[in-house]
């Protein structure tokens, strides 16, 4: 089991029980309280019971898989390129509608225009402060569109 919270559209925190791990968009950073500081770039990692792999898109920036417990949580914010080297993404944390449709999470966490969002998609949205998984089985069937405050 583990948690999804945001605080800003431009940052996803994945919370475990033996970590927790703060991905920005943005700056292209992953900070998970570790001794070597902020990790930058594409690359794998393991950062407690989260497997990382950032992958270089466009102009330096970076998205990124996380698996935890079977699940793939994709976080790449606005950015549409490389949705082919995601691959497969569970969750999706996103802002973007085209790259909602190619990867078809089961999950959707909002990361920007959600109103846009969910009208083009013609879901509605749920808001939650954090939004907790348990296992691969218990994603909802349907696409489900999440926002996190």
């Amino acid at each position: 089991m583990f948690e999804i919270e945001s605080k800003n559209p431009d940052s996803v925190t994945i919370i475990t029980k033996k970590t927790s791990v703060t991905f920005d968009v943005a700056e292209g950073t992953i900070l998970a309280n570790l001794s070597v500081g902020a990790i930058h770039g594409p690359g794998e990692f393991e950062v407690g019971d989260v497997t990382i792999r950032g992958i270089a898109v466009a102009e330096g920036r970076v998205i990124y898989d996380a698996e935890v417990g079977g699940v793939h949580v994709g976080i790449i914010g606005g950015i549409e390129e490389g949705l082919d080297d995601l691959g497969v993404a569970n969750v999706l944390c996103t802002s973007s509608v085209r790259a909602i449709r190619e990867i078809d999470p089961k999950v959707v966490i909002s990361m920007g225009n959600v109103d846009g969002m969910v009208s083009e998609l013609k879901v509605s949205a749920k808001t939650e402060k954090k939004y907790k998984v348990k296992s691969l089985d218990s994603l909802p069937v349907a696409l489900e569109v999440v926002v996190l405050n």
